[in-house]
């Protein structure tokens, strides 16, 4: 028996012995004599809409775009950029302060408005500045570049590898390793400096270049980093295909590892240069021989014989915005990359 045939038969749903028929239990026939129909039937958790009863509209909520979320109120966002604006005022003025300063002479930066040019001559100042005393500090500016700039690389490859080890590979005392590891970064380097020149006294390495680079080639903090970064952002089954393609494990950390954990590199790196550049008492204690000085250790030098030269106060002033600039220049340079190092791999796929 063919389908309509078994919902038109006597005994079907539609039939007259069947639940909706004249005969049927209900006794109703037609779905037209019974109450409700023809209505769409309402599933139990659907309930009606209740009129809105305040008198005036309901609010519309904006979406943002690209999601569901909505904007903050006005007052809020109001409140968020005052808040900025006040920090970048902050730490933007000694900054304009020092861009003002280093067109003066000696005697107009102290007698005149310090927020004000007065009589600038930009190209002058930095000529004396560069000139001064057969041009020293240009070797100050290379010593800071050269010291900033390679010991930043190697503690940034330095933590790549160890981090990426400590992510990847399970081996006894890993957790031990990494706890000493945590343990370093709680210790600030100014307790370091004077067991470090003790040490590079011993085997002969005190007062020249290696001083300085050795001790800043390394970094807790970027071990760190790498380390959480690599167990979120490496995932271990394309290791195993690597493997299983035959690839040795340096092989896969150079080409897999490295280009993975390649935000969270130039975050360290950025990080590493900036405190390297700003370093002051490791060199201090390391270093005697004026040649070998960075800029910030040179400033000083210059800033204690500027009670017999005054002139020497225009250049500390003029240095001190010279040296602001490469770091201005590395910020806007590796900004986004550093941005995205420090949200990359937060949230698991």
């Amino acid at each position: 028996m063919s389908a309509p045939d078994v919902l038109s038969g006597p005994d079907g749903p539609d039939g007259p012995d069947g639940p909706d028929g004249p005969d049927g239990p209900d006794g109703t026939g037609a779905p037209e004599s019974r109450p409700g129909a023809g209505r769409r039937p309402r599933h139990p958790w659907l309930r009606p809409r209740r009129p809105w009863p305040c008198p005036w509209p309901r609010p519309r909520r904006r979406a943002v775009r690209g999601g569901g979320a909505t904007e903050p109120p006005v007052r809020h966002r109001v409140i968020t950029v005052s808040l900025l604006t006040v920090a970048a005022v902050y730490f933007l003025t000694p900054v304009y302060w020092l861009a003002v300063s280093s067109t003066k002479s000696s005697s107009d930066l102290f007698g005149t408005f310090g927020f004000w040019f007065h009589d600038p001559h930009p190209l002058d100042s930095l000529h004396r500045v560069l000139s001064h005393d057969d041009g020293v500090y240009v070797r100050w500016f290379a010593n800071s570049l050269m010291y900033a700039g390679a010991g930043a690389l190697a503690a940034t490859l330095l933590s790549a590898a160890a981090g990426y080890a400590l992510a990847t590979f399970r081996f006894p005392g890993r957790e031990g390793i990494f706890n000493v590891i945590l343990a370093g970064v709680l210790i600030p380097g100014t307790a370091l400096a004077l067991p470090l020149y003790l040490l590079f006294s011993e085997i002969g390495l005190a007062d020249t270049y290696w001083a300085v680079l050795i001790p800043s080639a390394v970094s807790p903090f970027g071990v760190y980093l790498c380390r959480i970064y690599a167990a979120a952002a490496v995932p271990g089954s394309l290791l195993e295909a690597a493997r299983i393609d035959g690839a040795g494990e340096a092989r896969i950390f150079c080409t897999l590892g490295l280009r993975l954990m390649t935000p969270a590199l130039v975050t360290v790196f950025l990080f590493q240069f900036v405190h390297i550049w700003n370093n002051f008492f490791l060199p201090l204690v390391m270093l005697s021989d004026s040649d070998l000085y960075p800029i910030q250790l040179g400033l000083t030098s210059w800033q204690g014989y500027a009670d017999r030269q005054p002139e020497l106060y225009q250049y500390t002033v003029g240095g001190a915005f010279l040296s602001v600039l490469p770091l201005m220049v590395l910020m806007g340079v590796l900004q986004r990359y550093w941005r995205t190092g420090l949200t990359e791999g937060s949230v698991k796929a």
